[in-house]
């Protein structure tokens, strides 16, 4: 068998790939899809293909930093959120960084502003590779700890 990591419900998290060096994530094995906090969210076409251009702010509660971003749009779908609503989404395909790995995750983009946490990590990100303590928080550590485990 092999060994997975241990993660609490929450951890930091980067997303390479959108110059996010680190951004506070709940971990949700509810959710089948990651999410992230997204504004003017916009479908452009670059060299024939749908790519989704949009500003994400990763610290919560703040406007600042902006970090604009784009990114192939993978497919559009249906989502429906914790509180019954269902919207059409983006869905992009990016990196995520948890930890000491690194892999290819889809990701949809919503308005989470009156969401505790700007991203949601899904049960596809988190696929045979990791395994989640509801009772721990920060299991790779924080942003300054000399036993951090995301390496950037």
């Amino acid at each position: 068998m092999r060994s997975k990591l241990i993660i609490g419900w929450r951890e930091w998290a980067a997303l390479p790939d959108l110059g996010i060096g680190q951004i506070k994530a709940k971990i949700d094995t509810g959710a089948k899809t990651s999410a992230i906090h997204a504004y003017h969210v916009k479908k452009v076409m670059k060299d024939g293909a749908p790519w989704a251009e949009f500003g994400i702010h990763p610290v919560q509660k703040h406007k600042k930093p902006e970090i604009q971003c784009t990114a192939p749009i993978v497919d559009e779908r249906a989502v429906r959120s914790s509180n019954g609503h269902e919207e059409i989404r983006f869905v992009v395909r990016t990196r995520l960084t948890l930890g000491p790995l690194t892999r290819a995750i889809e990701l949809t983009l919503t308005n989470r502003d009156e969401m505790g946490f700007r991203m949601l990590i899904g049960r596809q990100a988190l696929s045979k590779q990791y395994l989640v303590d509801s009772g721990m928080s920060y299991g790779l550590g924080e942003p300054g700890d000399p036993h951090y485990k995301i390496l950037t």
